[in-house]
């Protein structure tokens, strides 16, 4: 019994946002990696602009600073181990509205894919607003809250250390 049906001929374009208007028009998506942070911003005429960066301070500053230029007001990022820790804090305070993305709400086809089409991905889900932001406390919060973890190990440790002591004195 052969299949009966309509056959797809050819390679279609796909237009997947057709009937959809961009919400973000200014917004931008980074892929932060170990070695490689790859930024994407919205060219002309429906293009893309991406551009490779390291991983030191001077590059995420000429990050925030190549993203000024191209009049980007919100950024996405990927929230990839502790990587993306110092960007976010550096273009948070050069006045940029930074968003952490879970990768839950990334998930493409499984396959194989490079930094560049998910820094591209990203762009494009963010500009149409179809991103929901992680919670982040405010910089202040985080302070405070590094203090506290700080001061708790050190209690722990001085708690385990007089325990030692009193174990060894009391034999």
């Amino acid at each position: 019994m052969g299949r009966k049906g309509k056959r797809t001929k050819g390679i279609e374009e796909a237009h997947p946002f057709a009937g959809m208007s961009q919400v973000n028009q200014d917004a931008a998506g980074v892929d932060i990696g170990a070695v490689e942070i790859v930024a994407c911003v919205a060219g002309n005429n429906s293009t893309q602009i991406v551009h490779g960066f390291g991983n030191y301070t001077v590059d995420l500053q000429s990050i925030g600073n190549w993203l000024k230029e191209h009049n980007v007001k919100t950024v996405a990022m990927e929230s990839t181990g502790v990587y993306w820790i110092p960007l976010f804090e550096v273009l948070e305070s050069m006045g940029f509205k930074c968003l952490l993305i879970s990768s839950r709400s990334l998930r493409r086809v499984p396959g194989r894919k490079s930094d560049i089409e998910d820094a591209q991905w990203i762009q494009t889900l963010h500009s149409y607003g179809l991103l929901e932001s992680s919670f982040r406390p405010q910089a202040d919060l985080v302070d405070c809250e590094q203090c506290f973890g700080t001061a708790h190990s050190y209690w722990s440790i001085e708690r385990r250390t007089s325990s030692t002591c009193r174990r060894r004195c009391y034999r």
